[in-house]
């Protein structure tokens, strides 16, 4: 049976930070970095909190420049000050290897952070001669499986659910060539296709880490109202974002990047995951909306381990204290998201509070020593397709 311990399980359908500010705390992953001596360990994770920051770590555009260029471009979106963590690893490794659980990589940055890291963002120093599978770098599929295992054990083993943002490396250019990640069930993992210009790297990933970071949960990070990403150019491959066939990268579920008539700039598509459209954590939204309850959840109900529980005489809880653990787990929610707006209300119903806790009265606690609940929460729609009917009024004169 293991340790006493709280198991929070997400559901297909239970649409469902104690602190704020570590909503967007990410962890950038480079392989293919070098070490500087005395400044910059290879495997060892660094806190950032500005792109100056890498000056103490001896790194620069020459001996690092996949960290330089990522770290820049993360804070031209992230304002100075927003935390992050950077770790290199050496190219001898694949992106594949890093996430791997069963390597003490990813994994040892997820527990030497006690799991306080949100999301992985990982890129790689790009082969003079790569090899290419379906459009994209050969180690991409299993990079992608092994991120998803990753995120699974981090939140089943570690209670510290995480996302993972995939580099798409060496993209060829052609789209149709492509796997489809519609048909794939990585709910927890993301894959970017853009470069600031052909055939470079490292820059794309940055954006959209830097985004995520300074973005609520419950925000896409294509909201046009957010303005356009502070770059001068885009490309898809070798062609212009103008130019490329962007709507198949995301038709087929890639993160990539757009124009809009009548707004200057580059602005993020939209925020698909590998996984299908009928999966309730289909887009990064769901999946951090989704992740930070689970976490306050936790929170709550491990203040509760191994307390006494009143019973009734058929060994179920008693209504008050069933009750008392329903209102800690919403309050912790409402207090933490819903008033801040992550969770979908209805405004004139005072009582619609955005989350549901209901605990199974039904559970004998004093022969199985459980308390079951079920927790659903509901997070907001996008106006992803807006269709208008347009027309002349005329008035008719007599």
């Amino acid at each position: 049976m293991g340790l006493p311990n709280v198991k929070i399980d997400y559901g297909n359908g239970a649409l469902g930070q104690a602190i704020a500010s570590a909503d967007g705390l990410l962890c950038l992953i480079v392989v293919g970095a070098v070490a500087v001596a005395d400044k910059f360990d290879l495997a060892k994770t660094y806190p950032l909190r500005k792109a100056g920051d890498l000056e103490s770590l001896g790194i620069d555009s020459e001996n690092n420049p996949e960290i330089y260029q990522l770290v820049k471009h993360f804070y031209t979106e992230a304002k100075e000050g927003t935390k992050t963590y950077i770790v290199g690893y050496p190219d001898t490794l694949k992106m594949s290897d890093v996430l791997d659980y069963d390597n003490p990589y990813a994994r040892n940055v997820i527990e030497s952070l006690n799991g306080e890291v949100r999301g992985l963002f990982i890129t790689a120093k790009a082969g003079e001669n790569p090899t290419i599978t379906k459009g994209l770098d050969d180690d991409l599929e299993a990079a992608k499986l092994n991120a998803e295992t990753l995120g699974d054990w981090a939140t089943e083993t570690r209670f510290a659910p995480i996302f993972v943002i995939i580099d798409g490396l060496n993209y060829n250019g052609d789209p149709e060539a492509l796997e489809d990640m519609r048909k794939q069930n990585y709910n927890r993992v993301g894959v970017v296709i853009g470069a600031g210009a052909p055939g470079s790297a490292n820059q794309a990933i940055g954006l959209i880490a830097g985004r995520v970071a300074i973005s609520p949960v419950q925000r896409n990070i294509g909201r046009v109202a957010d303005g356009a990403l502070n770059v001068l150019a885009m490309y898809a491959g070798d062609k212009a974002v103008e130019v490329a066939d962007v709507e198949t990268l995301h038709d087929k579920g890639y993160i990539t990047f757009r124009t809009l008539v009548g707004r200057s700039g580059y602005f993020i598509s939209d925020d698909p995951l590998a996984t299908q459209a009928t999966d309730d954590y289909n887009q990064l939204t769901r999946r951090r909306v989704i992740d930070k309850a689970y976490r306050i959840a936790y929170a709550v109900l491990i203040e509760k381990l191994l307390d006494e529980i009143p019973v009734n005489a058929d060994g179920t809880m008693i209504e008050t204290t069933a009750r008392s653990f329903e209102l800690a787990v919403e309050n912790a929610i409402v207090t933490n998201m819903t008033a801040n707006g992550e969770l979908s209300t209805n405004p004139k119903d005072t009582t619609d509070r955005g989350v549901k806790c209901t605990i199974d009265r039904t559970v004998n606690v004093l022969a199985t020593n459980k308390v079951s609940a079920e927790l659903r929460i509901r997070p907001h729609g996008y106006s992803k397709y807006i269709t208008v009917l347009l027309g002349f009024e005329v008035t008719q004169q007599s």
